[in-house]
């Protein structure tokens, strides 16, 4: 008869999960409330009365961002830093859909700031008369060609400071081309942004300047390269404003708004 082992089995110590991650990885699901609790929840979140996100939570909704979209893109189509900065003066109170419909003719008149400003504002303002404020964003896309081959030797700056001061570019615009193309972890704050960051508690604000500062505070550091286009796809695509889709969200469960019910 075989002798029993004297040696006890070592058992390892029980993982420590933080509660909403746990819950998240069960599957959880959500649904939005009926319209008049919506109205009066997202009234609640632009008063800034949600609870606060953890640092666990925000850290795991980032987390859950990258698995799904590993590299975001911007959705605005451009060649080069110039014709990027140029797509997103024109986008301005437009949509990106509209946008991209206008610029491949533009794009191929002209794709650097000296061919812009030698095209001129008639030939500009006739290629981008299917966006809106076309008259204004043409005169402002011609000028600030002037003023990059003028000042800046034809090429975009890298800097926020000089990106503002060009025709038609405030801090929004200059985000954007920080981020996408030059690599800055800058976060744009457009209308699809203050809504997920006020509605769901993770960044609130009155204005778009105190939502992005919030999340420059709040979004781990690996995170904010991308962090903008995250947030932005999610608000155009999940947190839409009339009523989100909150059977779709994969943060619904650290979601702070009360317009929906988390359900297993």
């Amino acid at each position: 008869m075989a002798k029993k082992s004297s040696r006890k089995a070592v058992r390892k110590p029980a993982r420590k999960v933080n509660k909403p991650i746990a819950k998240a990885r069960k599957g959880m699901a959500a649904k939005v409330k009926p319209k008049l609790q919506r109205a009066k929840a997202d009234t609640k979140a632009a008063d800034g009365a949600l609870p606060q996100w953890t640092n666990a939570e925000i850290e795991e909704a980032f987390r859950r961002f990258q698995a799904a979209n590993p590299e975001p893109k911007g959705e605005l189509q451009h060649i080069n830093p110039f014709t990027l900065l140029v797509a997103v003066v024109l986008s301005a109170q437009a949509t990106d859909a509209g946008v991209n419909k206008a610029t491949p003719a533009l794009f191929a008149a002209a794709d650097t700031p000296a061919k812009m400003a030698a095209l001129g504002e008639d030939r500009v303002r006739d290629l981008v008369k299917t966006i809106g404020l076309f008259r204004t964003k043409a005169k402002n896309v011609v000028e600030l060609s002037r003023r990059l081959v003028a000042e800046h030797g034809g090429e975009v700056p890298r800097s926020r400071e000089a990106l503002e001061a060009l025709p038609g570019v405030g801090r929004k615009t200059a985000n954007v081309v920080l981020n996408i193309a030059f690599g800055e972890p800058t976060i744009a704050v457009d209308t699809h942004i203050f809504r997920v960051g006020n509605r769901t508690g993770l960044a609130t604000g009155k204005t778009p300047l105190e939502v992005e500062q919030k999340l420059e505070r709040v979004v781990p550091e690996q995170y904010k390269r991308h962090a903008h286009h995250w947030l932005i796809l999610h608000g155009r695509y999940t947190c839409v404003a009339r009523k989100p889709r909150c059977e779709h969200c994969i943060i619904a469960d650290l979601c702070k708004w009360p317009g929906k019910a988390v359900v297993q």
